[in-house]
């Protein structure tokens, strides 16, 4: 199979010169447990298997992505102009062939766009990125009026997959109190939580209602997907949005 027939090409009314992509685990040529289409250069995986992987991918982008430095904050990159790997969780764009990226391996990945085609963003929302605000910093970053951006999610940790403490509910529930119905409880003070649920949230309060995508499970798919919490030493896959 062709690296083609591995990725997710998101279904999303965005368009038509918006375009986007969303890798997997398959279609590369690392080896356990990176295996196969790893894209991380921060993971642990032979060098030279992840510069053939990104290699591979880059006959379907028009230009080099802006690969992030991310950890698990709130910075927005303008890829028009940025350094080689700044440290950012979020990264947008209006120049036409300027490839935004974020990397995940169980965080949510989000992609927004406005309707007319002008912006795009993709933003890295792990809980801790989500709690702090990385979905508003790109939003605010777009500086478009947020009723016209709509956004899609790509492939995170599903509900009964991701088990959290008591400390995670509190962080969210205090900036937003409808966010505690994204929780469910589990044993000993645990609770599981829904980061599509809770990425919602934000996006609803920001006044985006035009969302899709969702519903993956990094951690059950194991075909499909890489997992952090599931598997410890991993790969990352990549989503990807660019103007045409």
């Amino acid at each position: 199979m062709s690296l083609l027939e591995h990725l997710i090409i998101p279904d999303w009314p965005a368009p038509a010169n918006v375009k986007t992509l969303q890798t997997t685990r398959a279609g590369g040529i690392s080896s356990a447990p990176y295996d196969s289409f790893n894209l991380g250069d921060h993971v642990g995986d032979a060098p030279l298997a992840v510069e053939r992987n990104r290699m591979l991918l880059n006959t379907l982008l028009p230009s080099e992505p802006v690969w992030l430095e991310q950890a698990h904050g709130t910075i927005v990159v303008n890829a028009d102009n940025a350094n080689c790997r700044p440290q950012a969780d979020a990264c947008i764009a209006r120049h036409r062939s300027a490839v935004c990226v974020v990397m995940t391996a169980d965080c949510l990945p989000v992609l927004l766009c406005d309707k007319q085609g002008s912006v795009v963003g993709a933003a890295h929302a792990g809980w801790k990125g989500l709690t702090a605000g990385v979905i508003e910093a790109a939003v605010q970053a777009m500086d478009v009026a947020p009723q016209n951006l709509m956004a899609w999610f790509g492939p995170a940790i599903s509900l009964d997959a991701f088990e959290v403490g008591d400390e995670v509910r509190a962080a969210f529930v205090a900036v937003q109190p409808q966010a505690a119905a994204a929780f469910v409880p589990g044993l000993n003070g645990k609770w599981f939580a829904d980061l599509y649920a809770l990425a919602r949230l934000r996006l609803n309060a920001l006044g985006i209602t035009a969302i899709h995508g969702g519903g993956y499970c990094t951690y059950r798919e194991l075909e499909r997907f890489f997992s952090y919490r599931r598997d410890g030493a991993t790969g990352r896959m990549g989503t990807f949005i660019w103007l045409e």
